[in-house]
């Protein structure tokens, strides 16, 4: 069920519905297709539910691009084989005017982690190929009960990006290397590659990612889209194959902020099997609106972090730039200069990660009803060593390190959870925004993409900035917004919230990208000395020569 595969059956399908059984109005969609596809994606369904626009064009706009730009990006893992014949059901429904949902005929992409009843799901591993479960993950049994219908998987960096210490992003056995489409030889970072650079060059209208810690915020800000991480037990974990029980949630990665606090309201809420879901109904963010969204920030007050925002010259400058908008916009700004955790915080945190992954792995694969090559970590280790490919770039340390960890019943593994939660958390993001008297925290999302490197894995040369480390360990909300460019390559600003202030969180940052207006389209340069700037500069010299 690779993508090769699946994209032929799909592209024999769309082939022979445009060839045979086009309509004089499905032809004048297709020639006014660009504007659709483009569109957010809840002015897409507005439109397909005015019959501007029939699902099936939409779906077949995507397919076109995917076969057009993913070859050189490897974005999309898979295509659901069944797409075209879904969006025709959409739009017979809406002929018949049924009732539908409020995202009814719209395609969405699913990182390869996330369960659909239509594929397997593979986490990108050659061990999960035939993971088959025929179930949906309940986020995405919800984003079909509003009408969504699943595009396909896209690739991401394997098992979350929890394998190995000298990992490289965007990498799956499975799926190979997702590339960043700005600049093809930079990280499209990770785990959620795949689903930040599809959205970069829109191949569907949403796309959804999961993170653990900065697994969404590092892809969508890198490859320049939105990326938001809720807070962790907003939205149901069930049949998403995990690395933490405390840290782990999906979150939407969309073209625009207005788009994911939609998709967040509707994928949130209760889930029996995942007791971290408990209290999520009473915090659902409302169905943002027109009528909902405040023209300024006034009255808001925002804690700017200066202590993570790195330096980073032109980072910097894209920052302050940001920081004046939000000033216009009426915020009231106040800087936050200092934050200490104890010396044990990395080490802990690596090791309650180590501690849930073995617990949370060994439940996923024995609980699959599919049949799997391993069923537990010990397994899923041997299986790896007597295959080629796997090991082929990177080894599995992080694997032999879980194994070996402290349970999860162990006071090692308490009292190392009760210091990082404490830490990022009470005294971590409560502690500052009560000190500071602020409702949100602003800072850097990241560095611009760093390149790809696959001798020595994964590394940034002016390192990580920004906080998200502890909006991912406090389980609190965290949004990325693209905010400017630095040589060719996005940089977005993040909002921080705290526990249940999603809708808070959303609603600053569609403020500031309503007045900011930041876009950058993805060049596919091969390298930042393809920009056409310096071929001229080229061309000038031999001329002068």
């Amino acid at each position: 069920m690779l993508k090769q595969w699946s994209f032929l059956l799909v592209t024999v399908v769309v082939c022979s519905a445009c060839v045979s059984h086009s309509t004089p109005s499905e032809a004048l969609q297709e020639n006014t297709l660009e504007r659709y596809l483009d569109m957010p994606a809840y002015q897409q369904a507005q439109a397909i539910a005015n019959g501007e626009i029939t699902s099936a064009a939409l779906v077949k706009g995507y397919l076109s691009r995917v076969e057009k730009l993913d070859n050189q990006v490897n974005s999309v893992l898979a295509l659901n084989p069944n797409i075209l014949n879904e969006a025709q059901a959409v739009d017979r429904q809406i002929a018949n005017k049924q009732a539908l949902g409020p995202l009814a005929g719209i395609p969405v992409l699913l990182k390869d982690n996330i369960e659909s009843d239509e594929m397997p799901t593979t986490a990108g591993s050659m061990a999960l190929l035939n993971n088959n479960t025929g179930r949906n993950a309940p986020i995405v049994a919800k984003l079909k009960a509003a009408g969504a219908i699943v595009l396909g998987k896209t690739n991401l960096s394997e098992w979350a990006n929890f394998r190995s210490e000298s990992s490289i992003s965007g990498w799956s056995a499975v799926g190979g290397l997702t590339r960043n489409p700005h600049i093809l030889a930079r990280s499209a970072c990770g785990s959620s590659s795949g689903s930040g650079a599809a959205m970069s060059l829109r191949l569907a209208s949403l796309a959804v990612g999961t993170e653990t810690n900065g697994s969404i915020i590092c892809p969508a800000s890198i490859n320049g889209v939105v990326g938001f991480k809720p807070t962790v037990g907003l939205l149901s974990r069930t049949h998403i194959v995990p690395i933490s029980f405390s840290q782990d949630t999906a979150g939407p990665m969309t073209a625009n902020v207005h788009d994911a606090w939609l998709m967040t309201a509707i994928m949130a809420g209760v889930d029996e099997e995942d007791n971290a879901t408990k209290d999520a109904q009473s915090h659902i963010p409302k169905l943002p609106s027109a009528s909902m969204l405040a023209t300024d920030l006034k009255g808001k007050r925002i804690g700017v972090v200066r202590y993570r925002q790195g330096d980073n010259p032109h980072v910097l400058a894209v920052y302050e730039k940001a920081l004046a908008q939000l000033k216009a916009s009426g915020a009231t700004l106040v800087d936050i200069s200092d934050f200490s955790q104890p010396d044990s915080f990395w080490a802990d945190s690596y090791n309650v990660l180590l501690s849930e992954f073995h617990h949370s792995i060994n439940d996923y694969l024995a609980g699959s009803p599919a049949e799997l090559p391993a069923r537990n970590l010990d397994e899923l280790i041997a299986f790896n060593k007597k295959t080629e490919r796997e090991l082929s770039l990177f080894d599995q340390n992080i694997f032999e390190k879980s194994l070996a960890s402290a349970t999860i019943e162990s006071d090692e593994y308490k009292k190392a959870l009760g210091l990082i939660k404490d830490t990022a958390g009470k005294n971590g993001i409560d502690a500052l925004m009560a000190k500071h008297n602020v409702e949100v925290l602003v800072a850097p999302s990241n560095s611009p993409s760093f390149l790809i490197d696959g001798v020595y894995g994964d590394h940034s040369p002016v390192g990580f900035i920004g906080i998200g480390y502890l909006a991912a360990i406090a389980g609190y909300p965290h949004l990325t917004v693209p905010a400017g460019q630095v040589k060719d390559l996005p940089v977005g600003i993040s909002f921080i919230g705290g526990k249940w202030q999603d809708e808070e969180v959303l609603e600053v940052g569609r403020i500031f990208e309503a007045k900011h207006g930041f876009y950058i389209k993805p060049g596919l340069l091969p390298t930042r000395f393809d920009n056409p700037k310096f071929k001229g500069i080229e061309k000038g010299l031999d001329a002068a020569l």
